[in-house]
């Protein structure tokens, strides 16, 4: 009789070790996750934050583009409100497509393309977009880890037990996987450039 005791309180206590050792696991992936999405939401709030300053210098040139200037402030605003890393994506990348047409709108102008604000403005957004993209991969990355230990056996026998639940991939759109062109090429020699109507002086 003691010998299966032995037996059954040592397969127990396996069972018991393994358990703990799985839960631990999982807590330690969905821990990189969260944290991994922290360097996304602090690179998104940066670039949002530029977002004002870049329509403002824009609208001194070109105050009639209305319209595009609404759909920035809106798709920044979408993004701002974005309560999970799927709904930020999706803001993200309509904010991206936004701001493509806004610097359509800024290629008209030389003026506004010499300007050394809007060019400051330009170098922060393209360094921002990189630091969003690396970040991006680092937290898929760790998400798809973490979803891997919730949806195979044995660790999801312990996720659905525990409660946890597949994270978000953070994605971006096809059509705005490709970088949003801040930088602008001079026209080919001996091509003339189109002159844009005359631009309102922008305001001090």
């Amino acid at each position: 009789m003691l010998i299966p005791l032995i037996v059954i309180v040592a397969v127990l206590a396996l069972l018991f070790l393994l358990t703990i050792g799985v839960y631990n696991g999982l807590v330690r992936a969905r821990f990189r996750v969260r944290e991994a999405w922290s360097g996304i939401d602090v690179y998104l709030k940066r670039r949002s934050s530029l977002i004002p300053n870049l329509v403002e210098t824009v609208r001194g040139y070109a105050s009639h583009e209305r319209e595009t200037f609404e759909n920035v402030t809106r798709a920044r605003a979408a993004l701002d409100r974005a309560g999970s890393p799927g709904e930020a994506a999706q803001a993200n990348n309509m904010l991206t497509q936004t701001l493509r047409s806004l610097f359509a709108v800024a290629e008209a102008y030389p003026d506004l393309k010499a300007n050394q604000g809007f060019q400051q403005l330009q170098g922060e957004l393209t360094d921002t977009e990189d630091k969003i993209a690396y970040a991006r991969q680092f937290y898929n990355r760790n998400v798809l880890s973490y979803n891997e230990k919730t949806s195979t056996f044995p660790s999801s026998l312990i996720a659905n037990s525990f409660g946890f639940q597949p994270e978000q991939f953070f994605e971006a759109e096809e059509g705005a996987r490709e970088e949003v062109h801040v930088s602008f090429a001079s026209p080919a020699a001996g091509t003339p450039a189109t002159p844009p109507a005359p631009p309102a002086t922008p305001s001090a």
